[in-house]
């Protein structure tokens, strides 16, 4: 059978992997064939049709190739993180591939915090953690692509920090990097005095550019699966527990020592040692927090992970990891972060600090820093 390539991006036109580049549904590969008119796989469709931009995977080699591209240009470089999930957002090694590049440090998923949480407590911590991976952003903005805040800000930014040169959006999967940029689009298609682009990007198979005005781009790249998200142990029914789209409501739990919270069947917090204290859970308001003894936690887990416990379902548990223990002590007041899935604030002092631990699924970090609230 003859090989079918889509015109758009050049990507092999396949209907198997709906994540994948080149994907097509069978029924539209058949009416192009028998009309004998072109084929456009569904990511450039919906591209040039709605101005829609779908995220496609791509491997690590691939996405180091680009990130080498990235490094070879002179270019303003856009570094989408998710605010929930910035450890697992990090793209490994990105100081290095930038080569000198501005970098504009965006975090994104604003919305989910609290009101509470201040956005220069958010600005500062996130700049922090960007020079611990050896990035020195130009600047960090905080938007919510979801509820289109801030993204006449960014544009402003952008055009501001660019002078002139191309850009390059980067981030891993799940960060909402995609609906940033529709919503990027959406405002700039109905103001036009900011930045103007072509009504149909044009695509290639690596990135999809977006023509500005004066014959820059921006390019809109791939987004690079983060061995360490949450997100890839769950199934699709499950991400909404890792992916909330609502602002969390915190819940306090009174604690002894020697208690134990189970965060669904996804992760666990013990209260090891110290004096009687609330702990303030921040996670998706949905998922089901249950308190027991610290004594019997393990036999508990064991006997009612995939029932009483969940996510993950009973059908999910062979691919989801083991648990696996990360005890601190504490002398301040701290956030315990489990990387994609929330946090819990732990008051202490240094006269009288507390002994915690958190257990995740291997693979995926549990870090502390300063309480946000």
């Amino acid at each position: 059978m003859e090989e079918l390539l889509c015109i758009g991006c050049g990507a092999k036109i396949q209907s198997e992997n709906k994540e994948a580049a080149g994907y097509t549904p069978r029924s539209s590969v058949e009416k192009a064939t028998e009309s004998d008119s072109d084929l456009y796989c569904q990511r450039c469709f919906r591209l040039r049709h709605y101005n829609d931009i779908v995220d496609v995977h791509i491997s690590d080699d691939e996405f180091l190739t680009l990130l080498h591209e990235v490094g070879d240009s002179q270019a303003l470089v856009v570094n989408v993180v998710d605010i929930f999930d910035l450890n697992g957002s990090v793209i490994p090694g990105l100081s290095r591939f930038v080569s000198g590049n501005d970098v504009l440090l965006v975090g994104n998923k604003k919305d989910i915090l609290p009101k509470s949480v201040k956005d220069s407590k958010v600005t500062q911590w996130l700049r922090e953690r960007a020079h611990e991976e050896g990035l020195r952003p130009v600047d960090v903005l905080l938007t919510s692509a979801q509820n289109h805040y801030a993204i006449k800000e960014l544009i402003e930014r952008i055009e501001e920090l660019r002078a002139g040169r191309d850009v390059y959006v980067v981030g891993v999967t799940n960060v909402g990097k995609s609906t940033l940029i529709n919503a990027v689009i959406s405002e700039i298609t109905g103001d036009k005095n900011v930045i103007t682009t072509s009504r149909f990007p044009g695509t290639t198979l690596d990135k999809i550019e977006i023509p500005l005005d004066d014959g820059s781009y921006i390019f809109d790249t791939p987004g690079i699966i983060h061995r360490h998200q949450m997100a890839h142990y769950l199934s699709a029914k499950d991400l909404k527990y890792v992916s909330p789209k609502k602002e969390i409501k915190p819940k306090t739990y009174q604690l002894n020592p020697e208690q134990t919270l189970f965060l669904g069947g996804l992760a666990r917090f013990d209260f090891i040692k110290g004096d009687k204290q609330g702990f303030t859970a921040y996670f998706d308001n949905n998922l089901d927090l249950r308190r027991t003894k610290l004594a019997g936690a393990d036999d508990f887990y064991d006997k009612h992970q995939g029932d009483l416990l969940v996510p993950p379902h009973a059908k999910d548990l062979a691919e989801f990891p083991a648990l696996v223990r990360h005890e601190f002590t504490v002398t301040d007041k701290i956030d315990i972060v489990y990387s994609g899935l929330g946090w819990i604030r732990v008051k202490a002092s240094s006269s009288q600090p507390v002994k915690v631990a958190a257990w995740a699924p291997d693979g995926v970090g549990v870090v502390i820093r300063k309480a946000l609230i």
